[in-house]
């Protein structure tokens, strides 16, 4: 990959770990309802999977 797509993937992986810690930060205490569930579950596999596309650039 060029360097732009390990700069782009650098960049999506900051802004999925902004985006998940919002989403988890609006979750209620009480009476989580299963679409924030979801979407902070989703967020975690987005996020883990631009990791992983970063690391496999870096090794």
């Amino acid at each position: 990959m060029s360097p732009n797509s390990r700069l782009e993937l650098e960049a999506q992986v900051t802004a999925l770990a902004a985006e998940l810690s919002e989403a988890r930060a609006a979750l209620p205490a009480h009476s989580v309802r299963p679409w924030q569930w979801q979407r902070v579950e989703d967020l975690e596999d987005r996020l883990a999977e631009a990791k992983a596309q970063l690391q496999a650039l870096q090794d």
